[in-house]
Formats: structure tokens, C-alpha cells, sequence
């Protein structure tokens, strides 16, 4: 099998894989600041738990239905920069732009008025957000044809994609800090344009850096108006065949699972610390609220991620996630007991444990996912990464409007009033049930539905080698 594995061996260059890893620090970074952002919704500009759920759901259900199509359009897109190069670079640019006018609210407007404008913009946002991220993941799974090089590109790019979730935390400490900005809306408005900009140029890099083939004399279905109808119902059947494939389905189930039950508390973060441990008082809380998402960040980025891609290689990918994903759980216990009033710092002893869970989901999962995609062609003789890519990522997007949505039903169940300063019992409690709770509850059943996964490295060399044989097969003739 050594043999083997060294004819296989596709080493993809540092340069490349810091190049691909600039575009996710991009698309890690425009959600993390949103999230940040979305606090001054609720806590500045006045609107209500309906309010913040119907923005979170409802362009994001937009997002995870363009998403397919988007794929469908990448896998058949003939040109000499190849399939994804152009789509990546329009994407950033649009993405970039509506994410700064995005923010350009004011308190003096009416709720109304700024929940129209905001809701209108995150739709241009996520159409965006669409045409660059579905071609960018496809991109990666492009990259190498080996099983643990694929590994070592996610990782790369996690690495480089989790300082996002290490700098977008400290927006809250200059949005609330008087001596950057006289108040928080003010920040946001300033800070988007930069942020929009910045990033931007960032999730232009894989465009301008990877290399691609073109694809101009490709066999594939022309992209005109004429097709639409058939292009719509060759996704459909996309998406019929790769959930055919056992191995894919619990990928996505598991990561709908896993990251979205994180994604429905994470918002609450900023609101147990300055509400539980401080008593309503933003102002004391001063950095706490950013050092719970900075220190996190910082361990997932130097301890989890080294970590994982080292666990892949000597336990299994299989293995390592459902070992990483135990681990987090450990975490979310100890959140519930180290969340304590007068003594903020104790919640870091819970951070490394924590950390294992988002920490480690995409490094493995996007690398499974490679994995799949070959076993597919295989199967069908087609190569859809584009499909894959997007179905995948279209379970990512539905949960998280489904967790938006449920966020803002939460906070409403539990009684959370943002009008006041001190928030009633039960509103807190709830808070920290749900914070703890749903994460644990998510990730257990994710544990489950792979527990049985059964692509391993030898069957997924096997696969790689057929392919190889049959691609060499066909150059022959």
C-alpha cells in the first residue's frame, strides 16, 4: 500500500494552499463580523426577537436555494480560466460591497424602516456570498487526489480561516468603547466599509492564485436561457444521486447537526456574559464578551487544528471526529458550570474543550467530502464537485437560517427583553440551558448517525486508483 500511496501523492504547494486559505479567511470573516454585528439589532436599534429571527431566516433560505444552481453553473461553465476563477472573483465583489451598504443603518430611522433596508441588502449579500463560496469550496476539492493531502489543505485553511473568529471578536470592545466611536450603530456603519473592503480583496486571492485549466473544449451543457428548465432538473436529480451515496448523507446530516445547534446559541454568548456575570452591565463586562471568542479562536487555531489533521493521520478521519467531537462535549458541560458571576475568568478553563467541536467539523468534514466526491465519479462517471460542494454547504446554510430563526424564537420563549437593563430570572437560566443544552444534544446525535461512516484511507486509495487506471484508459484511446 506504500507503494501505492506515493503514486498518488498529489503535493499541493505551500503557496497554493496559503492562497486558498486567504479566500477562507474571507469567508469566515464576513459571517463572524455579522454575527458581531447583529448584536447592535437587538441591543442598539431596538428590534425585537421576530425581528432578528426573520432577518437571520429568510436570506439565508434565499442563499441555500442559489447555492445548487450556482453549483450546477460551476461544474459546466466553459472557459480558459477553467470553471471557478471568475465566479470567485465576481462573488467577492459583490459580496464585499453589499456587506458595507449592508450596515448603513441609523437609530433615527424607524424599526421599519431599517428592517426593510437591512433585509434588502442581506439579500444582495447572500447572492454574493453564493457565487463566491460555492466555486471556492469546489476549488479544494480540485486540489490534491490524496487522502491526507486533503486533510493538510483544510487544515491550512482552517488555520488561516479561524483568525477571523480571533479578530472579529474585538469589534465588541471598539464598537462599545466611547473613545473609538460615540456609539455602537456609529461603529458598525464605519467599520463595514472596512471590513467590506479589506475582505473583499481577500476573497479575490484564490481567484487571482489558483491555478485552473480551461475548459473550452470540455463536453459540457451550455449555459444559456434556453436550458434553464433543464439545468433545474439535472440539479434536482444532482441532488437525488449524491444523497444515493450513504457516506455523504451523514456528512451533511452530521455537520447540519453540529454546527448549526452551535450557531442557534452563539449570538447568546455577548448576552449571558454581560447579563449573567455582570448584571446588565455592558460596560463592565469590558473585554470578556471578546476574549470568550478571541481566546477560543487562538486554541482552535494553535492547539485543535494541529491537533486534528495529526488525529486523521494516525486514527482515521472517522475516528478523530467523533474523539474531537466528545471532547467538545466535555466542553459545553463546563460551560454550564464555569459561567459564574464575579468570576468571568473561570470560563477559559472550558475553552480548549470547547474548541474541539466547530474547531475541528470543517478540517475533517470538507476532506471527507473530497473523498465522496471521487467515490461518485467512480459510481457515475461524472465529476460533480461543484453539486457536492453545494449540496453540502446548502445543509450548512438551511440550519443556519433554521438557527436563525430559532435563535429569535429563544429569545422570545425565554422572556429576554432587551429594553431592560436587568433581565428576569428565568430569561438568564433559559439562556444557559439552551447555550449548553442544544450543542450537547446536536453533537450526540451527530456521533451517532457516523458512527458506521465507512470510506477509510485504504478504500478511499482504492478508489483513487481506479479512477487513475480509468483516466489512463481513456488517454490511451
Amino acid at each position: 500500500m506504500s507503494n501505492q500511496n506515493t503514486t498518488l501523492t498529489q503535493k499541493v504547494p505551500m503557496g497554493q494552499k496559503i492562497a486558498f486559505g486567504v479566500g477562507m479567511l474571507a469567508n469566515q470573516m464576513f459571517p463572524a463580523v455579522m454575527g458581531i454585528f447583529m448584536v447592535v439589532l437587538v441591543q442598539d436599534l431596538g428590534f425585537p426577537g421576530w425581528m432578528w429571527g426573520f432577518i437571520f431566516f429568510f436570506p439565508r433560505i434565499f442563499d441555500s436555494i442559489t447555492d445548487p444552481i450556482m453549483g450546477f453553473i460551476s461544474d459546466n461553465t466553459k472557459s480558459k480560466w477553467g470553471r471557478r476563477r471568475q465566479y470567485v472573483f465576481i462573488g467577492a465583489l459583490v459580496m464585499g460591497i453589499s456587506f458595507s451598504f449592508l450596515w448603513q443603518l441609523y437609530k433615527v430611522n424607524s424599526i421599519d424602516y431599517n428592517f426593510t433596508y437591512f433585509l434588502i441588502w442581506s439579500f444582495v449579500f447572500y447572492l454574493g456570498l453564493t457565487i463566491f463560496s460555492v466555486p471556492y469550496v469546489a476549488m479544494s476539492y480540485e486540489m490534491s487526489d490524496d487522502f491526507h493531502e486533503r486533510t493538510s489543505i483544510m487544515a491550512t485553511s482552517q488555520w488561516i480561516g479561524q483568525w477571523a473568529w480571533v479578530i472579529a471578536p474585538w469589534f465588541w470592545v471598539i464598537m462599545y468603547d466611547p473613545d473609538w466611536f460615540e456609539s455602537a450603530e456609529v461603529a458598525t456603519r464605519t467599520l463595514a466599509i472596512w471590513v467590506g473592503i479589506i475582505f473583499m480583496l481577500c476573497a479575490m486571492v484564490p481567484a487571482l492564485f489558483i491555478k485552473s485549466k480551461s475548459t473550452l473544449d470540455e463536453d459540457y451543457a451550455p449555459m444559456n436561457l434556453k436550458n434553464i428548465e433543464g439545468s433545474l432538473l439535472k440539479i434536482g436529480y444532482g441532488f437525488v444521486e449524491a444523497f444515493k451515496l450513504k457516506a455523504f448523507r451523514k456528512l451533511c446530516i452530521a455537520t447540519f447537526l453540529i454546527f448549526n445547534a452551535f450557531n442557534t446559541v452563539a449570538t447568546f454568548t455577548f448576552f449571558i456574559i454581560v447579563y449573567h456575570l455582570f448584571g446588565g452591565d455592558a460596560g463592565a463586562s469590558g473585554i470578556w464578551p471578546t476574549l470568550f471568542g478571541c481566546i477560543g479562536a487562538l486554541m482552535t487555531t494553535f492547539i485543535v487544528i494541529p491537533a486534528v489533521a495529526q488525529m486523521s493521520k494516525k486514527l482515521g478521519k472517522k475516528r478523530a471526529f467523533i474523539l474531537s467531537q466528545g471532547i467538545s462535549i466535555i466542553g459545553y458541560v463546563l460551560l454550564w458550570f464555569l459561567l459564574i458571576p464575579g468570576k468571568p475568568y473561570m470560563f477559559i478553563f472550558a475553552l480548549p474543550f470547547f474548541s474541539f467541536g466547530i474547531g475541528s467539523l470543517f478540517t475533517i468534514m470538507m476532506s471527507m467530502t473530497a473523498d465522496v466526491i471521487d467515490l461518485d465519479e467512480l459510481n457515475t462517471g461524472k465529476r460533480r464537485e461543484g453539486i457536492f460542494g453545494a449540496i453540502y454547504w446548502w445543509m450548512v446554510k438551511f440550519g443556519f437560517a433554521i438557527a436563525g430563526l430559532a435563535s429569535g424564537a429563544i429569545l422570545s420563549y425565554i422572556g429576554f427583553d432587551s429594553a431592560l437593563a436587568v433581565q428576569p430570572d428565568g430569561a438568564i437560566i433559559g439562556l444557559r440551558l439552551f447555550f449548553s443544552g442544544l450543542p450537547i444534544a446536536g453533537t450526540l446525535i451527530a456521533i451517532l448517525v457516523m458512527w458506521n461512516y465507512d470510506i477509510t484511507e485504504e478504500s478511499a486509495n482504492e478508489v483513487t486508483l481506479e479512477l487513475a487506471k480509468r483516466k489512463k484508459e481513456i488517454n490511451n484511446d
